[in-house]
């Protein structure tokens, strides 16, 4: 079996890590100062997390509406809070205010 890389794989720049590597790799905790630790757990997102929005486009509110139409467009899968936003669009672009 050949065992030759792919040279196109190959990262000059970045090499695969050997076995004195690996001795000498360090935990960032051994290294790196504490307060920086600190700000970078803080940035970690868990998964599927999502960070902040950089320019909101859309507003927060509660508002209510009957269960029919929420069970009705829940039923539709995920996502159904877009399709209730565009639903509200189309009303709009038919009723002038």
């Amino acid at each position: 079996m050949n065992k030759k890389p792919n040279p196109e794989l190959i990262d000059e720049d970045n090499p695969e890590w050997t076995d004195a590597d690996f001795k000498r790799a360090r935990p960032a905790s051994e290294i790196l100062p504490p307060d920086l630790l600190v700000g970078l757990a803080a940035l970690k997102k868990q998964r599927g997390e999502r960070g902040p929005q950089k320019a909101p486009i859309k507003d927060r509110v509660t508002m209510r509406l009957s269960h029919e139409v929420v069970e009705q467009f829940k039923a539709t899968g995920k996502g159904w809070q877009t399709r209730v936003d565009a639903a509200l669009k189309e009303w709009l672009a038919t009723h002038h205010a």
